[in-house]
């Protein structure tokens, strides 16, 4: 094997194989990241055995060949070099991988290729298309609701239900449930339903530069596996097993109070009361009061903690139906108004005991339901 490259692109590319390198393995060989030439390319590839990430890089290749590094030395090294041209050799006799750039030389010892797990390949089954900025808003409005505990393995991942035009995310953690839908560049030919692990997800979202415009989605027969290409990149995923939750009769149909707030304003008051409710269990409450013909109807969040005080701010708000009240955990409602781009967004209730709905105002697609705390009132 013997290539040369620029360092900023191995670089670069390092890092975005880097998050699919193992962290905790009985496996040590998954410390390491795979090196391959692939025609006039360079191949970088990583895996956590769960997920794994190649990259193509640019290189003028001599001689062909493959060879498996310690990752994190290797990429610490390759970070610390000036930006000039790296020139990489391996002597197959010791598995010793020579690096040239400027003036810094090194030598580190390599693990063979054959020893490295095989990466899946995905090509049959359901395949589609989706638009890089569609599917980023996407994920980033669902994947935080997911569980990050393992003891119910299905709620650490992302339903994606795949049918005719539209892919519809949802994640759900026991205490709010996020729904987000949209559009396929590609119909699929029939329904699918998958669950996919919100690490993937959240590396995927990473992956999506933006200089791409879509990215393909393969999910294999047997729904076991899926592939997300890129432009230079291809990340394989195991997907979670088993039923996610029937979660459509969890989102409430109707309400006695709906409230419209902006969203910066009921997302400032919220951290603020957030700060307060720390040693209160989280609890932020929130109470409804519908205005009059001279007065704005009003959002009103507080917090209080018996040791440190209380906080209470108001927001002017757009109030229909009857005065209510209602509390939730802070950092729950901070999550969810912290991914919205939207200026305004609508709470709805029923009682203080009943879910809470939250849709950005003006969007049909997107609906977030997170169920209240009890407090004395």
């Amino acid at each position: 094997m013997k290539l040369s490259c620029l360092q900023e692109n191995l670089s670069r590319g390092l890092g975005i194989v880097g998050r699919a390198v193992a962290t905790r393995t009985t496996l040590p060989i998954t410390n390491n990241v795979l090196l391959a030439t692939d025609q006039s390319r360079l191949k970088l590839v990583a895996t956590n055995l769960e997920m794994a990430i190649s990259c193509w890089i640019g290189a003028k290749v001599e001689e062909e060949g493959e060879i498996t590094v310690p990752a994190r030395l290797l990429t610490e090294f390759i970070t610390s070099l000036p930006n000039d041209r790296i020139d990489i050799s391996l002597a197959p006799r010791t598995k010793t991988v020579e690096l040239k750039c400027a003036r810094f030389e090194a030598r580190i010892s390599g693990i063979d290729a054959k020893d490295f797990p095989p990466i899946p390949t995905v090509e049959d089954g359901i395949t589609t298309r989706v638009e890089v900025d569609a599917l980023r808003q996407g994920i980033s409005r669902v994947v935080f609701a997911a569980a990050s505990e393992e003891s119910r393995p299905v709620l650490t991942g992302v339903n994606a239900q795949f049918e005719n035009d539209w892919l519809t995310l949802a994640a759900a953690d026991g205490f709010r449930l996020a729904v987000y839908k949209l559009p396929l560049a590609t119909p699929v030919s029939q329904k699918t339903e998958v669950i996919i692990p919100a690490r993937t997800l959240a590396e995927l979202n990473r992956l999506m530069a933006d200089d791409e415009e879509t990215v393909d989605i393969t999910v294999n027969p047997n729904k076991s596996q899926a592939l997300f290409r890129l432009k230079a990149t291809e990340l394989v995923s195991q997907l979670v097993q088993g039923g996610f939750p029937q979660y459509g009769q969890l989102i409430p149909q109707s309400s006695n109070t709906r409230v419209v707030v902006g969203v910066a304003e009921f997302l400032r008051a919220t951290r603020t009361a957030a700060i307060f409710a720390r040693d209160g269990s989280g609890i932020v409450r929130l109470v409804i009061t519908p205005g009059s013909e001279l007065t704005p109807g009003r959002l009103t969040v507080s917090a209080r903690s018996e040791e440190i005080g209380d906080d209470v701010g108001e927001i002017d708000a757009v109030v229909e139906g009857e005065e209510a009240k209602i509390a939730f955990n802070g950092r729950y409602l901070i999550d969810v108004l912290g991914v919205l781009g939207e200026s305004q967004v609508a709470l709805e209730t029923t009682n203080p005991s009943s879910p809470g709905v939250i849709r950005p105002v003006g969007v049909a697609n997107y609906t977030h339901v997170i169920m209240p705390m009890f407090v004395q009132w």
